[in-house]
Order: C-alpha cells, then structure tokens, then sequence
C-alpha cells in the first residue's frame, strides 16, 4: 500500500459525536452493507462528500463531518476509484491505520431530503446486487 499523492485536507463524515484527538479506527460495520466488518477506516479530501456520508451514515445521531488526518500510509479507495470513477477524483481514500480527529467541520452542503432518497435508493439497488460488493 502506497502513500495516495493528496495533501489534503482529509475529511470523514459518521453520525458519531467525536472530540479531537479521537481515532477513528477500522473493525466496524459497513455503513452500506452492515453484515460486513470493515478492514479500514474509509476518508476523502471532498467536505461535501464526508458531509453526503455522514447523512447516509447508519445510527440516531446527528451528521457530521470532521477534519482527520492519517496516522499511517492509506491509498485510494478502490470501491470507488476501480469500480466507478477512474482516477479518484472523488479523492476518496482508505486506511488500515487509524485517523485522528482534528477537529469538525460545519461548513459542509446538506443534501435535501429528495436527493437522500435517491442516494438511499441506489444504495439499496448496490445491496441487491452481487457487483455491488465491498472491496474490503
């Protein structure tokens, strides 16, 4: 795994209410497929799309989006990058090393209510389908 050439600023979105300092760390359930435990902690260098996973993000709590940087080596996040968009220019990228809280951001674009709906309907179409597997 090779250090991803983005400087960043990282961002990671999540329903959980996180201090900085925090570590974000890989073992938990998939925000998408909840009976797979991830092997990596999942961030990107786009607010808006930390802010899109935090609202699509599993549990009560409010979204949020903070601003994490890396504690180890991370690389592009091949559900994306290989599957979808080619070149990663949804700088979306993962790591087995924990993320470390920065501090959170509250500037980010909210989606409506309409365009959730249709990002949770394209989820559940990706579930159905076998191609829509993680690469874990």
């Amino acid at each position: 795994m090779g250090q991803a050439l983005d400087e960043g600023p990282f961002f990671h979105g999540t329903k959980a209410d996180l201090r900085s300092g925090d570590l974000l760390t890989a073992g938990f359930r998939s925000n998408y497929r909840p009976e797979v435990v991830m092997n990596h902690i999942y961030f990107t260098a786009l607010r808006d799309g930390a802010g899109l996973a935090a609202e699509l993000a599993t549990g009560d709590g409010a979204p949020r989006v903070y601003l994490v940087e890396p504690t180890g080596p991370f690389e592009d996040d091949p559900n994306v990058t290989d599957k979808k968009f080619p070149g990663n220019p949804t700088r979306s990228y993962r790591s087995s090393a924990p993320l470390r809280i920065v501090g959170e951001i509250t500037d980010w674009t909210r989606q409506t209510p309409e365009a959730l709906e249709a990002w949770r309907e394209r989820l559940a179409a990706l579930r159905a389908d076998e191609r829509g597997e993680i690469i874990n």
